[in-house]
């Protein structure tokens, strides 16, 4: 963290990103946050020294939430083979590509070498393959940045 450097948080308490001690102290003057948390003891003119501010009204941060596609998204989103306990290592379609499944968020499962070879040019019914996740598409905040679900009503 930069000296100076303010903490921005949601009107739903969501982290957004951080400012500068004049930024902050501008929004402050605007009216459009709050101090959440400021230093003990410091001030920066009439203000104590913001650590966080909390904007007054929620702001959709779809930015935010749209995560990259790529395979390497995919083995990180499921963790694990789709198809058995063993790890991620490459990455199946649940429709094969020569039979027009294309490339997404929702065909795209992380899968183990051999339950890939497995499987091979087949649906996981025709294999005899249960599909033990269910693909979707993330959002981009990873479980330690999500926030309670508490959301500001607008002014």
């Amino acid at each position: 963290m930069t000296a100076g450097a303010v903490l921005v948080i949601n009107a739903g308490y969501e982290p957004m990103h951080r400012v500068s001690l004049q930024h902050a102290v501008k929004m402050l003057v605007r009216g459009v946050a709050v101090v959440e948390e400021a230093a003990v003891n410091e001030y920066f003119g009439p203000f104590p020294r913001p650590l966080v501010l909390r904007l007054l009204r929620y702001v959709q941060m779809r930015w935010i939430r749209k995560v990259p596609f790529s395979k390497a998204a995919v083995r990180a989103r499921d963790g694990r083979c789709a198809y058995c306990p063993g790890p991620a290592e490459t990455v199946d379609h649940i429709v094969p590509r020569s039979r027009g499944g294309r490339s997404t968020w929702l065909n795209l499962v992380g899968c183990c070498h051999s339950c890939n070879g497995l499987k091979a040019d087949r649906t996981p019914e025709e294999a005899g393959m249960k599909l033990l996740v269910t693909p979707y598409i993330p959002n981009g905040l990873r479980s330690s940045q999500v926030a309670p679900t508490v959301r500001a009503v607008p002014c």
